[in-house]
């Protein structure tokens, strides 16, 4: 009887994972203001929409990001290296205008639930309604952004240096 219940917990767990919005890497550079368009959008009605969504920020400016900028690239089957690129689930979209709102919210929602979906439109209508209101009472939503520190062997090299 165990075993039942645990593959029922996994596969419950599997059904909640789906629900999820999907999450959304940000490969931009600090003086893009296309890239600032993005994250502002994001940062002021994604993340308040979709009370599950994590967003990754990766500055290519930063050595130790390119590599993964590039592979993303590739992934993407983009020729070129312009910012914003924002990945969404297994979407990819280059550049940021306004028009790209709906797009980018059907790529978070591509394998979210009714439910979520609803719980999402109802976020949004409020957040409309009342933004400042409805962003104090969400305030922890901002935790749902992170910048992506990532290291090489060189930047460890260098640590070792300077604690010498």
């Amino acid at each position: 009887m165990k075993k039942l219940s645990m593959f029922g917990a996994l596969i419950g767990a599997m059904f909640a994972y789906g629900a999820n919005a999907a999450d959304i890497t940000i490969y931009h550079m600090p003086t893009c203001p296309h890239c600032h368009h993005a994250r502002d959008f994001v940062s002021n009605n994604l993340i308040y929409e979709y009370p599950e969504l994590k967003v990754t920020l990766v500055n290519v400016m930063e050595s130790a990001n390119r590599e993964e900028f590039m592979a993303t690239l590739k992934k993407c089957e983009y020729e070129s290296g312009g910012v914003p690129v924002l990945v969404i689930g297994e979407k990819c979209f280059q550049g940021y205008a306004d028009s790209m709102a709906d797009d980018l919210r059907a790529a978070v929602e591509a394998d979210m639930t009714d439910e979520a979906k609803s719980l999402a439109a109802e976020n949004k209508k409020a957040l409309a309604a009342d933004a400042d209101a409805f962003k104090k009472s969400h305030g922890d939503r901002l935790n749902a952004i992170v910048e992506r520190e990532v290291k090489s062997a060189n930047d460890d090299a260098q640590k070792k240096k300077i604690e010498r």
